[in-house]
């Protein structure tokens, strides 16, 4: 693999990543059920719009740095607070946390705003303030339900492409390694206590579609070489492997590069989607090396050149075929 002047991995690389994959995928498999109980047992840290709370809108006269209003937020006590600009640098909005306030209560909504313009408004910059708008929870619960919605079409759809483009096995591997992915990168945010808002959603389905793009290569070269090679099925996956390993982790570097770029300097609204991005670019090279086919050689995904070659019209051509 070239990365300008560097030669990071050699194009010739005879790894033998088949001969310890049966204890790998053991491993991989206990994995995902830690992934699993962490989820299920530390939750997450949802964010305002999954779980409800107060919009304040406010005006200064003078353009305003979000990221400094923020951190005042932050040290007045009102933690995760999301400040955006809305129209002009002059025009923010605050989105905060519930604190105990209810839906109908007009009262509370001016209180929580006057509490924000105390905190953000100063002598050089002063700002007004709109009454606190309150955002139900039922609004969190339809994203979060449209975020599974999402998941589960794209699998679907991962699904009936790759069973088409390639063979069934295939699709079945392809879309198990990717839900693989996304539960450990779940896990990640969830252990660390990482909130969890839209943009990490926007992240998890994105690194879905990274990691069926970077398996479809790799399967794309083992589909090639079940054709063209006269050697055991092993030896065949193995080499696939290892011809498409430089491409591989040259694409997650470049992803994981783009979304370290985002996280340092795309502001603190960006951190989760960026967050999410660079772990799940090192889930995916690693799972689509030692996950994905290897699964290719075990039980019903067993795959053999008969899968592979063009459907034959007749007995005695299928029974001519090595």
């Amino acid at each position: 693999m070239k990365l300008f002047p560097l030669h990071l991995i050699p194009n010739d690389t005879r790894i033998d990543f088949m001969r310890h994959r049966r204890p790998v995928l053991a491993v991989m498999l206990v994995l995902l059920v830690a992934s699993l109980a962490i989820i299920g047992l530390k939750g997450f840290d949802y964010a305002l719009e999954f779980t409800g709370g107060t919009v304040v809108r406010a005006h200064f006269e003078k353009p305003v740095d979000v990221d400094q209003l923020r951190t005042r937020l932050d040290q007045a006590g009102f933690q995760n607070a999301q400040v955006q600009n809305v129209g002009s640098a002059n025009e923010v909005m605050v989105r905060l946390q519930p604190h105990g306030e209810h839906n109908n209560d007009e009262n509370a909504g001016r209180t929580v705003a006057e509490a924000v313009r105390k905190v953000v408004t100063s002598d050089a910059n002063p700002a007004t303030v709109q009454p606190g708008e309150f955002v139900g929870p039922q609004v969190g619960r339809d994203l979060a339900m449209n975020g599974v919605y999402a998941t589960i079409f794209m699998l679907v759809g991962f699904l009936i492409y790759i069973a088409v483009r390639f063979e069934w096995k295939f699709a079945v591997v392809a879309s198990l390694t990717a839900f693989f992915d996304l539960i450990l990168t779940v896990a990640y945010m969830s252990l660390l206590g990482r909130e969890f808002d839209l943009t990490v959603l926007a992240g998890l389905l994105s690194v879905m579609g990274f990691a069926i793009n970077d398996i479809i290569v790799v399967f794309d070269r083992v589909r090639e070489n079940f054709r063209s090679l006269r050697v055991e099925p092993l030896e065949v996956l193995n080499r696939s492997i290892n011809q498409t390993l430089s491409r591989t982790i040259i694409t997650a570097v470049m992803f994981f590069l783009s979304a370290l770029a985002l996280y340092l300097f795309g502001g603190r609204s960006m951190e989760g989607l960026a967050e999410t991005h660079m772990v799940g670019a090192v889930i995916v090279v690693v799972s689509s090396v030692i996950v994905a086919v290897p699964m290719l050689s075990i039980g019903p995904f067993k795959v053999t050149k008969q899968d592979l070659l063009p459907k034959a019209r007749d007995i005695e051509a299928l029974a001519r075929r090595p």
